[in-house]
């Protein structure tokens, strides 16, 4: 469906704990791997929570810093990208208490992620509409819930640990999502 997501093959996971465990050492290549392996999922995860491209800028500068501070405590489980949206997460949140609003995110936003970013599938207008409607047309838990599987290719049983909520639960507004897309729009592999 889109073209940045993050892998989640075992080579991939021992590179991402691999820089992470670097940053713990005091080295900052490993975060500039970490960046440029993750950027992309992890900027389109903040972007669904607060809506806004300027603050998800923002919480992605603090996401890094974040991470780079608490290197040290990481402890790997095989699922850096999981505690990576944690943070992202979390910091996400806090952005919103701090804003005490979201506002909708505009085409022009929309259109500024994919040209900075290069992130298409090959078709701009009907990625950057696709993704639009995710959104905007989903509840924010949906939403959630499908840039976490989809976007950063979680499985569902650690998109259920990381927003806390029951696996059960997790199927079902996934699915249920998906459905609305795809009576709304029509079937596209999702």
């Amino acid at each position: 469906m889109f073209s940045f997501s993050v892998p989640t093959d075992k080579d991939s996971i021992r590179y991402l704990d691999g820089c992470i465990f670097s940053m713990a050492r005091g080295d900052s290549s490993g975060l500039d791997g970490l960046y440029e392996k993750t950027k992309s999922a992890v900027f389109g995860f903040i972007l669904s929570i607060v809506k806004n491209f300027h603050d998800a800028e923002d919480v992605m500068q603090d996401c890094y810093v974040t991470i780079y501070i608490n290197s040290p405590q990481y402890i790997s489980e095989n699922k850096p990208m999981a505690w990576i949206l944690t943070v992202a997460r979390n910091l996400s949140l806090k952005k919103l208490k701090e804003k005490q609003r979201t506002e909708l995110i505009g085409d022009e936003d929309i259109e500024k992620y994919y040209r900075e970013r290069s992130l298409s599938s090959g078709n701009i207008a009907e990625d950057r509409f696709f993704l639009s409607e995710i959104i905007n047309g989903l509840s924010d838990e949906e939403r959630e819930i499908l840039i976490l599987h989809a976007v950063a290719g979680l499985r569902h049983r650690e998109t259920a640990k990381l927003l806390d909520l029951p696996l059960a639960t997790v199927l079902s507004k996934y699915n249920r999502a998906i459905k609305k897309l795809q009576k709304k729009y029509g079937s596209r592999e999702l």
